[in-house]
């Protein structure tokens, strides 16, 4: 079938567009914990589509609401307008977020959610007189997206190199990764709570504090490669945030929504961020959505600024709130609690550790890291080069083991469905094992 494809006109985002298209590996359905290609072949998937479909593929209830809605009204406004269907999505994502965090602006996707978070967070002090707090603080390796404020703050250079200058005043912390001393880390790493430091010695100290908005990191930075929070870590940042008033953004677009068999990553770490940022799993991917969950004492912050009757936050987007974005992400958080899986996925988490740790000493494994049904294998890089080592791993998995795994730089990077069972966690690292073993 993929030769009667005219993959000429589709210009794919973060791929090797020419080495795609010369053997294009095409999916053409999905159900439960398997893709289907385009020449028939069932494809376990070990990275919940792009760490996104939670729930299994194709589940019948979340696509019952999408159908349903459709048929009954397939768009309204939001702006200066609403449907019901909004309000209700939004008390959904109440009800399983870390108490105080009540009030959500919704946006759809991750990066929309970080670009929402950061305006927020500038106007936000602006509309409470402090209007010297301008500048946000990033962290080395991040991945927040890839709109202009995303890029900025977010830590990974491939992803601004070529857009010249995007947001100015913004500033990195390291990131926490330590293989010397926490290499084979099973969970949350002993060695490093010290790195929050740098955020009061250094940032602080060079930057000063009361210039300072909000800092945003990951609980747990999954798309550079599993970097998993030391123990005290992201406590020490709360810490000194509070102490100098800086709002600390939580970006759960790959942690929230049960992945490390919690509702949210700040649930499972405790730690209480001002805001969350959440994609991804909020509808099982089923149709675009994300969203922004603060305070209700910033939101209030607004409301009292504004003039009566006036727009309180000059910012939005033609699709917040979507209807069938909105029913899709009832039905997910239904079918969440329903089902039980992030209490499942909590269940999992030990026998999932086992088998990825069982990779350790094969070929070429450099490190393992793993928490909750999140796991990074640390490859070591092919002389000369980087990125080789894992890609040939991924594409032999995907055409000789009907395995989908993912791939970042020389890290291999899984995150299945909540669903899985211990059977195909057995069937997901024996495959890799194999490859390994063959390299």
């Amino acid at each position: 079938m993929s030769k009667q494809i005219n993959t000429e006109h589709f210009w794919m985002p973060f791929s090797a567009n020419r080495q795609f298209k010369s053997q294009p590996r095409l999916m053409v359905a999905a159900e439960g914990m398997h893709y289907t290609t385009d020449d028939g072949r069932k494809v376990l998937d070990g990275t919940a589509g792009l760490w996104c479909v939670n729930a299994g593929h194709g589940n019948p209830k979340i696509v019952a609401a999408i159908q349903r809605q459709a048929a009954t009204m397939d768009f309204a406004p939001t702006f200066q307008m609403a449907h019901p269907l909004a309000f209700e999505a939004a008390s959904k994502l109440v009800s399983i977020a870390p108490p105080g965090l009540n009030r959500v602006f919704f946006c759809n996707d991750g990066s929309e959610g970080v670009d929402t978070a950061l305006k927020i967070a500038l106007a936000y002090h602006r509309v409470r007189g402090d209007g010297m707090r301008h500048r946000l603080i990033g962290r080395e390796r991040g991945y927040h997206g890839v709109g202009f404020g995303g890029i900025s703050v977010g830590g990974i250079a491939g992803n601004r190199k070529h857009f010249g200058p995007a947001l100015p005043a913004v500033d990195h912390l390291r990131h926490p990764l330590n293989i010397t001393k926490n290499a084979f880390s099973r969970g949350i790493p002993e060695h490093g709570a010290e790195m929050a430091d740098e955020l009061e010695q250094r940032l602080l100290a060079l930057h000063d504090p009361s210039t300072v908005a909000a800092l945003i990191v990951e609980p747990l930075q999954g798309s550079t490669g599993v970097i998993i929070p030391p123990k005290g870590y992201l406590q020490k940042l709360r810490a000194i945030c509070d102490k100098h008033s800086i709002l600390l953004i939580f970006d759960e677009v790959i942690t929230g929504f049960g992945r490390l068999g919690s509702a949210f990553g700040a649930d499972y770490l405790g730690v209480m961020p001002d805001m969350i940022v959440c994609a991804k799993g909020l509808t099982n991917a089923a149709v675009p959505m994300g969203a922004v969950v603060v305070k209700q004492e910033i939101h209030d912050a607004f409301m009292a600024a504004a003039p009566e009757n006036g727009i309180e936050f000059s910012h939005g987007y033609t699709y917040s709130a979507h209807p069938l974005a909105c029913a899709a992400a009832i039905a997910t958080i239904d079918v969440y609690k329903e089902e039980k899986l992030f209490e499942r996925a909590a269940e999992l988490a030990p026998y999932f550790e086992e088998a990825a740790h069982s990779l350790r000493g094969l070929p070429h494994v450099k490190d393992i890291r793993n928490l909750g049904l999140v796991c990074g294998i640390e490859l070591d890089s092919q002389i000369g080069k980087t990125t080789t080592r894992a890609f040939d791993i991924f594409v032999k998995c995907f055409w000789e083991k009907n395995v989908l795994i993912r791939t970042t730089g020389d890290i291999i990077a899984l995150s299945p469905p909540l669903i899985i069972s211990k059977q195909q966690i057995d069937e997901l690292f024996g495959v890799i094992a194999e490859v390994l073993k063959a390299e």
